[in-house]
C-alpha cells in the first residue's frame, strides 16, 4: 500500500505498482511536496502565537538622523530571575537577523531555535539559574517590535515606506528605556556578536553608567567600505524588486511581497558569513542530489547554489524585507565616533571593561577591525582575542566552547 503522511496523519490510498504511484497517491504526494507560497512579510504580527515574547512600550523616541519615532514598542524575553537589587542582570544582542529568542526551542511563535542556547541557560556560560538574562528585538526588527512590519499609530496600517531611518544608537536608546520599564538601573555586562557587538559597543561608549562590562564580538568600531558595498549591493537587491512596491507590500496576498529580492540579499550575506575554505571543504564542485549542473538543455544546481537556495527560503519566510532594509541601513550608518569626535577618540573616551574578540576566519568583519577597537581603547583588557574556526563570521554563532571563557570573564569584569 501507499501511504502518504499530509500532516494532519496518515492514510491508504491505493495498492503498490511498481514503479509508479497510483494517480490519487501523485495528486496528494504533488500537493504535499509543494513549495509553499510565502507571505509577502515573514514578520511576526499581531495574532500570531506569542510565545516567551513580552512586550514594553518605552516612548517616543529621538532618532540620531532627525526626528521621532512615536510610541515604540519592544518585543523582549527573560530568563531566569531578577535580584532584589537588580544586580544580576545582562543584556545579550542579536545579529541583522536574529531576535530576542536567544535560548529555548523552536515553536509556536518562534521558528527558529535559540540563537544560542549553548551559551545561556542552567548551568551553561551565561548561568540563568544565577543570572537575570534580557534580550530585546531592536528597534526596526520584525519580530514583535516597532519596525516597518509594525502598525503605525493612528492609521492603522503597517509603517512601510513610512518608516524613518534608525541607527545602531537609536536601538540602543530604546534598549535603555527597555532596562528603565524593567527596574534595571545597570547591567552587570553587555553581550553581543556581528551587529550585536555594535551595541555592546554603543552601550560601553553612551551607558558608561549603566554598564559593568561587554563582550564586542566579530563586530568593527565602524563600518568600512567593503562591509558598506557588500551592503549596498544586498538592499539594491530588495529595492530593484518589483514586489517591494515601493516598501509598502505588506497587507499584500501570500507570494505578492518582495521575496526574490531579500532572497538575493540573503543569499549575498550567507556568503560573507561563511569561509571560503568552509565552503570548499563541504561542497567543492558537488552537484546537488539528482541535479546536473553539466546538463546542455536544463542545467542542475550545484550543491553550495542550493545550500544557499535554502537559506534564503527560511528567511523569506520569518523575516520581513524593510526591516532587512531598516537593519541593513543602519549596519552602513554604523561608526561608534558620530557625534564623538571620530572613531579613535570615542574608543579613546571608553571606560567602561570590554572583552575584544576576533574569528580568525572572518571575512565580513576580519581581525584587523577588532584590532583597531583593541588598539584605540584602554578599556580593551587582555588585549584582542582570536576564536579560531573554519566558519567565518558565523563562528560567533558556532563556536561556544571557545566564547564561553570569554562570556565568564566578561561577567567576572561586570560583577567586581
Amino acid at each position: 500500500m501507499v501511504v502518504v503522511d499530509v500532516g494532519a496523519g496518515a492514510r491508504e490510498l491505493a495498492p503498490d505498482v511498481p514503479g509508479q504511484l497510483p494517480p490519487e497517491a501523485a495528486g496528494v504526494v504533488a500537493r504535499a511536496l509543494a513549495p509553499r507560497v510565502p507571505p509577502a512579510s515573514g514578520a511576526w504580527r499581531e495574532g500570531d502565537p506569542v510565545g516567551r515574547r513580552r512586550f514594553a512600550d518605552v516612548g517616543d523616541l529621538p532618532l540620531q538622523l532627525g526626528g521621532v519615532l512615536p510610541q515604540v514598542r519592544l518585543a523582549y524575553e527573560t530568563w531566569g530571575t531578577l535580584d532584589a537589587d537588580a544586580s544580576n542582570a545582562v543584556l545579550v544582542e542579536h545579529a541583522l537577523t536574529g531576535d530576542a529568542h536567544v535560548s529555548g526551542g523552536a515553536g509556536p511563535g518562534h521558528p527558529s531555535p535559540g540563537w544560542w542556547s549553548a551559551l545561556v541557560g542552567p548551568g551553561r556560560a551565561v548561568d540563568t539559574d544565577r543570572w537575570f538574562v534580557v534580550a530585546a528585538n531592536v528597534v526596526g526588527g520584525c519580530q514583535g517590535s516597532t519596525g516597518p512590519a509594525s502598525t503605525r499609530p493612528g492609521t492603522g496600517r503597517p509603517w512601510g515606506s513610512a518608516f524613518p531611518r534608525i541607527t545602531v544608537a537609536d536601538q540602543v536608546a530604546a534598549e535603555a528605556r527597555l532596562a528603565d520599564v524593567l527596574g534595571i538601573p545597570r547591567f552587570a555586562a553587555v553581550l553581543g556578536g556581528s551587529m550585536g557587538g555594535m551595541r555592546s559597543l554603543e552601550w560601553a561608549a553612551a551607558q558608561p553608567d549603566r554598564v559593568g562590562a561587554a563582550l564586542v564580538l566579530a563586530t568593527t568600531a565602524a563600518s568600512g567600505a567593503d562591509q558598506i558595498g557588500a551592503q549596498s549591493a544586498q538592499l539594491t537587491a530588495i529595492l530593484s524588486d518589483p514586489g517591494w512596491h515601493g516598501g509598502d507590500y505588506h497587507d499584500r496576498p501570500d507570494g505578492q511581497g518582495p521575496h526574490t529580492g531579500l532572497g538575493l540579499a540573503r543569499r549575498l550575506a550567507h556568503l560573507s558569513y561563511r569561509s571560503a575554505a568552509e565552503l570548499d571543504a563541504r561542497f567543492g564542485r558537488a552537484a546537488q542530489l539528482g541535479e546536473d549542473p553539466l546538463s546542455p538543455t536544463a542545467p542542475g544546481r550545484y550543491a553550495v547554489q542550493s545550500y544557499l537556495d535554502h537559506h534564503a527560503d527560511k528567511l523569506v519566510r520569518r523575516f520581513d524585507a524593510g526591516s532587512y532594509v531598516a537593519l541593513t541601513d543602519a549596519l552602513n550608518t554604523w561608526d561608534v565616533g558620530l557625534g564623538r569626535g571620530g572613531t579613535e577618540a570615542a574608543l579613546a573616551a571608553v571606560a567602561v571593561p570590554m572583552v575584544v574578540a576576533a574569528v580568525d576566519s572572518d571575512r565580513l568583519y576580519p581581525v584587523a577591525d577588532s584590532q583597531r577597537i583593541v588598539d584605540a581603547a584602554p578599556a580593551a583588557v587582555g588585549g584582542l582575542r582570536v576564536v579560531t574556526s573554519t566558519a567565518g563570521h558565523d563562528g560567533f554563532l558556532l563556536e561556544a566552547e571557545q566564547i564561553a571563557p570569554l562570556v565568564t570573564e566578561v561577567l567576572e569584569l561586570g560583577s567586581r
